[in-house]
């Protein structure tokens, strides 16, 4: 044990990465569905192998992991932010507002009733709240803070503490309260409640439980008969008799030769038709009177799937639906709508805004044409601007360092990491009005916020494994009893909040709290005890100002209780 102490010791840097690589195992590991996720697991591993060696940690480090971290979160639901506050309606925005002030209340009456230090209420609010963020947050003004050296070590020690014993209820906790106690608060069947509003919104469904949004697209070929009653219509009229099921003709056979799919063209006796559209409809079309023909000469035609970051006027707050009527939209199919992140269900009925990004498929040629109706194509890059990056993080963490913001009696700095989140939102917005600004590629940003933040949760860990038995001693029983009331309080707050006071639909409802707590696993758990997947529709608006606010009150906290 001596030798491998000494060595841990000695190449703190190499210790880090075997942190990491441990905490990414940890967190992979599923305990009757649970998993605690990288971060969490990242520092466990700290925590255990600081037990073993007192590994020196370096400030510097740990300050530009987490900076790279909040630009890379910032930056990745900038797009969404703005838009989210301007077109969901207010009703979200108070939500997440209303919870997490309902967190910080409640985190701040226990730090008090158990007069916990500074470090010990941070860590209790981020892992209550699973908010690892708000502990770099916290660490920043705990450093701020007029105390000595000691002093402040030991408080940043029992960041990683308290956080590491109050995530694992704030976790479950929190996916159990969505999931299963809150529909029977309400008093609501929530598998109805999910069904009826697909209903409202126009979401049929093939079979129970099954939503029809994504399907599987094919092409085909048939010959035109007699029978099939197609001889002598045009193809509009041809594609109009199907207008739901989206059937389109993309060539047609006439002889030896192979013509373009004109919407006025009338078909002829022995003609082949390549027909595009979702699997089940075209097997259903080869029924009695239609005779498909094998044609690989016809099928042969370039496909394309690409990616398009919506931009333009003319599609944003459109539903799919709408756009599907749209002129250039004939012969293309959605394959995939992201929006921050979090890939959204392709109802009829689902509104795109600016900065989501659709994948679309179809014959080359008409999927170019739709690229440019509706934003810019996402190409694969390699390249980072980081021109903009550096000197976003630079001024931003400036201005956060200066701007302080008036609490009662008190100033209470934003510091250089709430600068750098906001700065990440602000370039991710712009990036998302003018693509060619500050391109960052989705690997990059990934590995930003990925490794970043599993890295400085690491080296947390490191740093509180040596006192960790004696923080836990001397916080006691009343800590983990005091995180569990800080993960349901607010839960409890904005459930009957959005419910009775801004009249918010139950489902809808549930995944807002869920984006509010920044809370994927809660949604998901929502959505599989729902059997539909509308719930995501609430997460979205909540998400991204949830993140933000959560992750402030880290400073917020420490200049309230360590004042």
């Amino acid at each position: 044990m001596g030798m491998i102490e000494e060595l841990l010791q000695r190449y703190p840097e190499l210790t880090l990465f075997l942190v990491i690589g441990v905490g990414y195992w940890i967190g992979s590991i599923s305990i009757f569905g649970f998993k605690f996720g990288p971060v969490t697991g990242s520092l466990f591993a700290g925590i255990a192998i600081g037990q073993i060696a007192e590994v020196p940690i370096s400030p510097d480090t740990k300050s530009v992991l987490f900076l790279l971290f909040l630009f890379g979160i910032g930056y990745s639901v900038g797009p969404q932010f703005a838009q989210g506050l301007k077109r969901n309606g207010i009703k979200p925005v108070i939500l997440a507002v209303v919870t997490a002030l309902a967190g910080l209340g409640t985190a701040l009456l226990v730090a008090i009733v158990l007069e916990l230090d500074a470090g010990f209420a941070a860590g209790m609010l981020s892992g209550a709240l699973t908010q690892s963020p708000a502990m770099g947050t916290a660490t920043e003004a705990i450093g701020a803070l007029g105390q000595p050296e000691a002093v402040r070590a030991r408080l940043v020690a029992h960041i990683a503490v308290a956080d590491a014993v109050c995530y694992i209820f704030g976790a479950v906790g929190s996916i159990w309260f969505l999931s299963v106690m809150a529909p029977k608060l309400l008093r609501m069947d929530l598998i109805a409640e999910a069904r009826k509003l697909e209903d409202e919104l126009g979401i049929a469904r093939s079979s129970p439980g099954i939503i029809s949004a994504w399907r599987p697209i094919d092409v085909r070929a048939f010959k035109v008969t007699p029978e099939s009653g197609l001889v002598g219509l045009t193809v509009r009229e041809c594609e109009a008799r199907v207008p739901r099921e989206r059937l389109f003709a993309q060539a047609v056979r006439r002889g030896k030769d192979v013509l373009a799919p004109d919407l006025d063209l009338v078909l002829e006796h022995d003609d082949v038709v390549a027909v595009s559209g979702p699997r089940e409809a075209l097997v259903a079309l080869a029924g009695p009177g239609r005779e498909e023909v094998d044609d690989p000469a016809l099928l042969n035609a370039p496909v394309a799937v690409y990616d398009i970051l919506i931009t333009r006027p003319d599609v944003i707050d459109k539903s799919l639906g709408q756009i599907a009527r749209m002129e250039w939209a004939r012969g293309i199919y959605p394959r995939q709508l992201m929006r921050g992140g979090v890939e959204l269900p392709l109802f009829p009925s689902t509104e795109v805004h600016r900065g989501d990004v659709v994948r679309i498929a179809g014959p080359q040629g008409l999927v170019e044409q739709a690229a440019d109706a509706i934003g810019t194509l996402v190409r694969p890059s390699e390249e980072t601007d980081l021109v903009v990056l550096g000197l976003a993080i630079f001024l931003g963490g400036i201005l956060g360092a200066l701007l302080a913001v008036p609490v009662g009696a008190m100033q209470i700095s934003l510091g250089t990491s709430v600068g750098t989140l906001l700065a990440g939102l602000l370039v991710g917005h712009l990036r998302a009005r003018n693509p060619l600004f500050g391109r960052i590629p989705d690997g990059a940003v990934s590995l930003m916020t990925s490794l970043g933040l599993a890295a400085f949760v690491a080296l947390t860990g490191l740093h509180a494994g040596p006192i960790f038995l004696e923080a836990v001693a001397e916080a006691g029983l009343g800590l983990i009893a005091g995180g569990a009331f800080v993960t349901l309080m607010p839960l409890l707050v904005g459930l009957y909040f959005g419910r009775y006071v801004l009249k918010m639909h139950p489902v809808l409802l549930l995944g807002s709290l869920a984006g509010a707590q920044t809370s994927t696993a809660a949604l998901a758990a929502v959505q599989d005890r729902a059997g539909s997947m509308v719930a995501v529709l609430g997460y979205t608006p909540t998400y991204p100002l949830g993140h933000i606010i959560l992750t402030t009150w880290g400073t917020v906290i420490v200049g309230l209780i360590g004042a």
